[in-house]
């Protein structure tokens, strides 16, 4: 089977030590290297615990028939453009389990009219991982808040509109938030 470990690792700009203890149970930098190089056989078992360490689903570390991927053409970096020393390719995003889209129709903030953003939902007890995230939280009526997402305290949430002059809301009882984690912009 070919694996896309090192494509997906590179890509995250993690190194060998930070996949390895990332997995649970750890393991170790060599046992990684085994597994994205072949000399080690990758079994279900393995593709499952690096994916978790990735955050990427399994699917996303192997080579699928079915899957165009982007093949890399140059890198830039410090020292200027150049090829890639060996063949890369990256992943194509494929949305997560629980992620919601959010499309921006007007520029707000950081964001311009046609960005297509990605947001995972997160349950209340999970709030704290957005403090300072930008998120969408569900209002009354179909109605939706957007914006910094500030404090979370006592079942309220405090989110600072992305709009210059717009009041911060705060809300009560959200059943979930969804934090934006990719930015889709076309040029």
């Amino acid at each position: 089977m070919l694996t896309r470990i090192r494509d997906v690792r590179k890509a995250k700009g993690l190194t060998l030590l930070d996949v390895a203890e990332r997995c649970a149970p750890p393991t170790t930098a060599q046992t990684i290297g085994r597994l994205e190089t072949g000399t080690r056989t990758v079994s279900v078992g393995w593709l499952n615990r690096i994916a978790a360490a990735l955050e990427v689903e399994a699917a996303d570390l192997v080579t699928l028939p079915d899957r165009a991927d982007l093949p890399v053409a140059a890198i830039i970096a410090a020292d200027g453009v150049s090829a890639p020393r060996r063949a890369q390719a990256i992943v194509p995003p494929a949305p997560a389990t629980g992620m919601v889209g959010i499309l921006v129709d007007v520029a707000q903030g950081d964001y311009r009219a046609g960005d297509q953003l990605w947001a995972e939902k997160l349950a209340p007890e999970e709030f704290h991982r957005a403090v300072n995230r930008d998120v969408l939280a569900p209002r009354p009526a179909g109605r939706f808040a957007f914006g910094r997402l500030v404090a979370t305290e006592a079942g309220r949430v405090q989110i600072l509109p992305l709009a210059a002059g717009a009041r911060q809301h705060v809300l009560a009882d959200v059943p979930w938030i969804a934090v934006v984690r990719q930015l889709t912009r076309g040029l």
